[in-house]
């Protein structure tokens, strides 16, 4: 498919029927395997591209982000959408300029959220997050782009859900595609945003506690469900408890519960 191409199918998944699970992969190999597995499309992670790099969340370039979104787009022939923060920027301007960039290394959507990056300071004010989502949304237009946008507020520690909504709904007016608001703390409010909004709403799952079904999360309204880093930490959570077994203990249980080799390698091209 071409990009555009995939960029409908993409904003049709999005028009059901019901919710649709987008998984997170890390690398080609892990994106080759869901794919494999059978999702429809796929979604880069901030945090899982920082881990790639051995570094935390938040610490990756823009260039470093693009690139491994690239290599995902490349790997597979399904739409992708990019986790591309604060869009690297704070001006609106900038921010717009790293949508552009990311239609072109071939990805079908992205994201813009309102996390400022600042300590003191974490969530842009009101007038400027929207504005930011307004200048990505034209970009977005523009290229046949799927743009998702975030409200980092119950992440950030405002825990706010009238300003939540407030804002998606601000979003959604400045052309924003798909509306999204990480850390929701239960169902009611995860029904209230959804009924606050027309556009779909991704529920991100992938925190203890706060990741429901698939099935209570399209009763309230939910159109996608993205898993962030929760697969890159299982098979990280893997890795460690191997490597320990054969550190600590001397032996190599793991072996027998692992995947075989051929198994994996059907997934991955010649």
């Amino acid at each position: 498919m071409t990009r555009e191409e995939k960029a409908k199918r993409f904003r049709a998944l999005h028009a059901g029927p019901g919710a649709f699970v987008i998984p997170n992969p890390w690398d080609a190999g892990s994106a080759r395997i869901l794919a494999g597995i059978g999702f429809k499309a796929l979604a880069t992670s901030s945090g899982a591209c920082a881990g790639v790099l051995g570094r935390r969340d938040g610490r990756v370039t823009r260039e470093e982000a693009l690139a491994h979104a690239q290599a995902i787009v490349a790997a597979v022939d399904l739409p992708v959408s990019a986790d591309l923060e604060k869009c690297f920027a704070d001006a609106p301007r900038e921010a717009a300029e790293t949508i552009r960039l990311a239609a072109g290394v071939g990805l079908a959507g992205g994201s813009i959220e309102d996390a400022s990056g600042e300590k003191e300071k974490p969530i842009f004010d009101f007038a400027h997050a929207v504005e930011r989502v307004a200048a990505a949304a034209e970009a977005a237009k523009k290229a046949g782009f799927v743009l998702t946008a975030r409200t980092e507020n119950y992440l950030r520690g405002r825990p706010d859900l009238d300003d939540t909504i407030q804002r998606l709904q601000a979003f959604e007016k400045a052309g924003a595609d798909v509306l999204m608001a990480p850390g929701l703390p239960d169902l009611d409010a995860v029904r209230a945003v959804c009924a606050a909004v027309k556009r779909p709403f991704n529920f991100m799952a992938g925190i203890r506690g706060k990741s429901f079904s698939v099935a209570a999360l399209e009763a309230a309204g939910v159109r996608r469900i993205s898993l962030a880093t929760s697969l890159y930490r299982a098979a990280m959570t893997g890795l460690i408890e191997a490597a320990r077994e054969a550190l600590e203990q001397g032996s190599f249980a793991y072996v027998e519960r692992a995947v075989a080799t051929p198994e994996l390698a059907k997934y991955m091209k010649d």
